[in-house]
């Protein structure tokens, strides 16, 4: 059975599933889509144009955290995104926010988003959990242990998958404390964030652990490092980024038969397939949208 956040809207709450979340960078240096939708009526299009392809929902940032990646100034990130959730919300496409600033968590649910999307689950903004607990929507808090620019130098585990799981369990109480609902949570274990191909592997194999805490789980796998140096060539040279799809699509069909609420890709179709047939695979050939 797959756990869901309260708060979504009801085409969302109704869907019995696993989500596909569509990536919608505005930046100029995301590791995958850097640059190319700069534009606030390019990025609407392209969102869009995720939305009819299958995505359920789409994930709007303005601001990079691939591996070295500097922070943005916070009128910038506002600037990027704002437009484009608009836009989406306009046209009818359920928007998410992936942001650590609660300023902008706060302009986006305001311009229609429907979920905030954390990747620092947090950490980054002491705002961000009193912001959220006022806004009443789904909250996706990831484990993050440091902004892009220095999180290589974190990647230190005893064991990764109960040490993620506390830190998560950590993350959570805050964020009740703080006046969050208990039943808005997702939690997202941060694949490539402060963490070694191995250590991505072993949180996938171990889903059920981070199941164990009881809430909602997010998965974003698509085009990462740990997908690339596992697909290499005989001479070492990893895939590169825009041919990781397939490889995506079997992490999402993996994730989805052990009932993750969502997974966030670059590549809907192919991960929209994987869902279905990971839910025929489950009720003998019935699938929900």
């Amino acid at each position: 059975m797959i756990r869901r956040p309260e708060g979504l809207p009801a085409r969302l709450a109704a869907l019995r599933r696993t989500m596909v979340v569509g990536v919608l960078n505005v930046t100029p240096d995301s590791f995958s889509d850097g640059g190319h939708f700069l534009d606030p009526a390019a990025a609407v299009a392209h969102g869009t144009a995720l939305w009819e392809q299958g995505a359920d929902l789409i994930d709007v940032g303005g601001e990079s955290t691939r591996p070295g990646a500097l922070r943005v100034p916070p009128q910038d990130e506002a600037a990027r995104v704002l437009p484009v959730v608009a836009g989406l919300v306009a046209a009818g496409v359920p928007v998410s926010i992936d942001t650590m600033r609660a300023s902008t968590a706060e302009a986006a649910v305001s311009a229609g988003a429907c979920v905030v999307n954390d990747v620092s689950g947090g950490l980054a903004d002491p705002s961000m959990y009193s912001a959220v607990a006022g806004l009443g929507v789904p909250y996706v808090v990831m484990h993050w242990r440091g902004h892009s620019d220095r999180m290589e130098s974190l990647v230190r585990y005893d064991d990764v998958v109960v040490d993620v799981c506390r830190e998560l369990a950590q993350r959570v109480e805050e964020a009740v404390a703080a006046g969050i609902s208990a039943d808005r949570l997702v939690l997202d274990p941060g694949l490539g964030f402060a963490k070694e191909a191995v250590h991505n592997w072993l949180l996938l194999r171990h889903l059920d652990a981070l199941a164990g805490l009881g809430f909602p789980l997010l998965i974003g796998a698509s085009r990462k490092r740990f997908l690339g140096s596992l697909l290499s060539d005989v001479d070492g040279t990893a895939r590169p980024v825009d041919e990781r799809d397939a490889a995506t699509d079997a992490v999402t069909a993996l994730a989805a038969v052990q009932g993750v609420w969502a997974v966030r890709v670059h590549d809907v179709r192919g991960s929209k397939d994987a869902v279905r047939v990971a839910a025929a695979w489950h009720s003998g050939g019935a699938v929900d949208g």
